[in-house]
């Protein structure tokens, strides 16, 4: 009797309730209910690529719809290799180029995005802070370009992966996938591409200088490397040289 009377008082305040405020309870429902799928979907897709080999990524289509559009042939040279068939020198210099502390943070590097908020603030050339965390979060999970939302979605996808996965594995992940040049994804079609041998046998050297054209690819080549690009080669082999003892244990 109770449970009748408690359901019909329910039912007549639900009658009394002003339209508006039932509608903004069902977009609110529905807003959960999104809220929810994304993180069981997302978190899913991330633990899966924790055992699967990403097989393309959205920069990769991408690239391909800006070359047809422009009236160039599909280009897509990649070749997924294991993380130990990479070179170790690959792997240091990739550390040195882009993540000094790649082994001790979660994801984030709060003082090189502090510096880099300063720098942009300050009218400086745009810099970025990224991780080598962040840019794997962003190039397997996410759309080219920039935009707040896009940074939102990559800090969440950065957090998973850094739960969900080894640093040898974001490691492994980071360099099979990111541009090395136009058309070129993976250190392996890089190394294939510029030194025509495996990257299990890349040089300090020869690392290095495909490191040092790791922020503009498209822009930079090992074929034909700029003073600034040797620059910054030279300055990734003294690094990979001061290299605290944990990162020269990477196998």
């Amino acid at each position: 009797m109770f449970l009748y009377t408690f359901e019909q008082m329910a039912k007549k305040r639900m009658s009394k309730s002003k339209p508006g405020n039932r509608i903004l309870h069902k977009i609110s429902a529905i807003i959960s209910r999104i809220l929810i799928w994304f993180i069981l979907v997302s978190f899913l897709w991330v633990l899966a690529y924790r055992f699967i080999n990403p097989p393309i990524t959205l920069l990769m289509i991408t690239r391909n719809i800006e070359r047809k559009s422009e009236g160039q042939s599909f280009k897509l040279e990649k070749e997924w290799v294991d993380f130990d068939q990479i070179s170790k020198n690959m792997k240091l210099a990739a550390v040195c180029a882009e993540d000094q502390k790649f082994l001790k943070h979660m994801g984030f590097d709060v003082k090189a995005i502090s510096n880099a908020f300063k720098s942009n603030e300050h009218g400086k050339s745009i810099k970025g802070g990224s991780t080598i965390t962040q840019q794997t979060a962003k190039n397997v999970f996410l759309w080219p370009g920039r935009s707040w939302l896009r940074k939102g979605f990559e800090a969440y996808f950065t957090l998973l992966i850094e739960i969900l996965w080894s640093k040898e594995r974001i490691l492994e992940v980071y360099l099979n996938v990111i541009e090395m040049g136009d058309g070129i994804y993976g250190t392996e079609a890089a190394a294939q591409a510029y030194y025509n041998k495996s990257s299990s046998k890349l040089t300090r050297s020869q690392a290095a200088m495909i490191a040092a054209c790791f922020p503009n690819p498209l822009r930079w080549t090992p074929l034909k490397p700029t003073r600034y690009i040797r620059h910054k080669q030279q300055l990734i082999l003294r690094n990979m040289r001061r290299l605290p003892l944990e990162y020269k244990q990477i196998p």
